[in-house]
């Protein structure tokens, strides 16, 4: 649903199932209940599950009993039993629905079955959209997970590594060849990528023709703004789209003709994606959707501002329909129209960013509060991914994967001793001289580990665990440091209740926030030939930084100390033109000073499918 819980493809065919699961939500957002066995409950009093505890089997039995039901078999002896035997009463229950799904077997509900009413079609066309944008499985969802959008933005980049360390991390060369750009036209996570973006843009399709179809016979008031939704979550997918392939094909169907499906120039592409988004805009609701409420987790006015401002930043290098050239279109000449005016692309960023504070967007007081375990109530973060480990499958692996294993395990949680921060990074953090920014102890664990009671970590021989950050590498098999080298992820509050090796947290994953607006504003003032000190040492004040003026280096510089690990480094090394220079471990390929690389191949086995499909040049 629109709070990121999980639906199956048999929920998905039956939708009258998820009142469960949304009731739990429920509970939780509106009549802050907070008892996970409450909670559970709720969740299965529908289906039912292995290893029911007492609550649960009550508060099904009672469901499956009460006054209003008549169809059910043998009803009396049912309702005898639940005052008798509450297990014979389960046996019972499941026996006869068993027998009844024998006799009467319905794997799939009639299309009309499902959109009668407007909640219907927002739960089906809507709601259910928002299932995808978090994930469990490799390059599913758009961050959390491993192997998709998120690692494609952050290990390319001379932010992240993970290294080689003896057998672990290698994995066939693939953790290598991102950091290296060396990735090829086969590359299974790109493919995975790819299939996954144009998953949701299909969807969002087949919803808006439900949409259409209701909206036939029907008048609610609600349409508009559903059917604004669903087209601000094409648009946002087609953004990443953009992003990562360049000239991808524009698909408005649910199910177009082959024929149809052929690639337009990426600057059409950024066109069609910045009109939808100006388009709905106006139809969505000003609700900050990063908190608890009937908008949690959904896309809101501010999510569609953000995404506005974020694309005309982009602007030079997403009209720029030959990116190997070494030309690029000048921002100044880029222009919009925007409320009536026309803009640049740079004083689009600043109106959008400007709308941002209009809507009562602000920093923090505390760096720290847009992770913590329960970040909910963020004055600062705009889009977000939401977490609960009960009602919820969403994961966060990338704290997980990075901890050293003895680490992990002192939290009561696992690890994978995997990702470090590169040389570059520690650099840019100054670490450990003198000057070293204040945020590098929140986003990083490095030097002596202790517990969350204080105790010192120690490894397996009984020695203390240090993190050393200079000697990472991008192979560091049979050197001293093979176990310990790099500085890992922290950021995040570490959750002690998380379940699932600590994959299953409680804080949500922040997509967009408002500091990544004001850097933006700076960036585009600078680029305007305005002075941009005040927004970027806004972000540098709340953390006690010492100030800086506002040139370009220093802008890139602070996006990333302020939005390290958040998945923006790729973007950013693009937009000023350094993605491809040559940087620790890794040389600059042959031929890539002509920008080949800034945009992934398309995938060859999709190239296969569709020999309209034009590689990108380069590959």
């Amino acid at each position: 649903s629109q709070h990121h819980i999980p639906v199956s493809e048999f929920e998905q065919e039956h939708p009258f199932l998820l009142h469960a699961k949304l009731g739990a939500y429920v509970a939780k957002a509106k009549y802050d209940v907070t008892d996970e066995n409450i909670l559970s409950a709720i969740t299965w009093h529908t289906t039912g599950k292995p290893d029911m505890t007492l609550l649960e089997k009550i508060v099904y039995i009672a469901d499956y009993i009460e006054p209003k039901r008549d169809k059910a078999p043998n009803l009396a002896i049912v309702r005898k039993l639940a005052f008798q035997d509450l297990d014979e009463c389960m046996y019972k229950i499941l026996g006869d629905t068993l027998a009844y799904l024998e006799e009467n077997p319905k794997d799939k509900l009639p299309e009309d079955d499902v959109y009668n009413s407007i909640s219907e079609v927002y739960l089906n066309a809507v709601a259910s959209l928002y299932t995808y944008v978090g994930g469990y499985s490799d390059s599913q969802g758009l961050q959390g997970t491993g192997r998709g959008v998120y690692d494609l933005n952050t290990f390319t980049t001379d932010e992240a590594i993970i290294p080689t360390r003896g057998g672990d991390w290698y994995d066939g060369g693939f953790w290598q060849g991102l950091f290296l750009h060396d990735w090829g036209i086969e590359n299974d996570a790109i493919q995975a990528t790819w299939e996954y973006l144009y998953k949701v843009v299909m969807l969002s399709n087949k919803s808006l023709e439900r949409i259409d179809k209701f909206a036939e016979t029907h008048s609610d008031a609600e349409l508009p703004a559903y059917r604004a939704e669903v087209r601000a979550m094409r648009a946002m997918y087609y953004y990443y789209l953009l992003d990562l392939f360049g000239r991808v094909p524009l698909v408005q169907s649910s199910s177009p003709a082959m024929k149809d499906v052929v690639q337009s120039e990426r600057k059409t592409v950024f066109e069609f994606i910045f009109k939808e988004l100006q388009e709905v805009a106006p139809l969505l609701s000003e609700v900050h959707s990063n908190q608890s409420g009937p908008y949690y987790g959904r896309i809101t006015r501010p999510v569609v501002t953000f995404l506005l401002a974020k694309l005309a930043l982009n602007a030079e290098v997403y009209t720029d329909n030959d990116w190997t050239d070494n030309e690029r279109p000048d921002g100044k000449n880029i222009k919009f129209m925007v409320d009536g005016n026309e803009l640049n692309a740079w004083e689009t960023v600043i109106y959008y960013c400007d709308q941002l504070k209009v809507m009562n967007y602000k920093l923090e007081p505390e760096y720290e509060t847009n992770f913590s375990i329960f970040n909910e109530p963020s004055v600062e973060n705009i889009f977000t991914i939401p977490m609960n480990k009960t009602l919820y499958t969403n994961q966060m692996q990338y704290l997980f994967r990075s901890r050293h294993y003895n680490h992990a395990k002192a939290y009561g949680l696992s690890g994978e001793n995997g990702p470090s921060a590169t040389i570059e990074a520690l650099e840019t953090f100054g670490y450990g001289t003198a000057a070293q920014d204040p945020r590098f102890d929140i986003c990083y664990f490095a030097g002596e580990m202790y517990d969350l009671k204080g105790d010192i970590i120690k490894l397996d021989d009984g020695t203390v665990l240090v993190y050393f950050p200079w000697e990472v590498a991008l192979d560091i098999t049979d050197t001293p440091y093979e176990q310990t080298a790099g500085a890992r992820m922290k950021k995040y509050e570490v959750d002690p209740t998380a379940t699932k090796d600590g994959k299953l947290m409680e804080n949500d994953i922040v997509l967009f926030r408002y500091a990544d607006a004001l850097l933006m504003k700076s960036e585009a003032k600078v680029r305007n030939g305005e002075n941009g000190d005040v927004e970027l040492n806004q972000v540098r004040s709340r953390v006690k930084a010492a100030r800086r003026p506002a040139t370009l280096e220093n802008i890139l510089s602070e996006r990333q100390l302020e939005l390290a690990w958040e998945g923006w480094r790729r973007q950013d090394l693009i937009r000023f033109g350094m993605f491809t220079r040559a940087y620790n471990s890794r040389p600059q390929l042959p031929n890539e000073e002509t920008g080949y690389t800034t945009v992934f191949p398309i995938p060859e086995k999709i190239r296969v499918m569709n020999t309209k499909l034009v590689q990108n040049p380069g590959y």
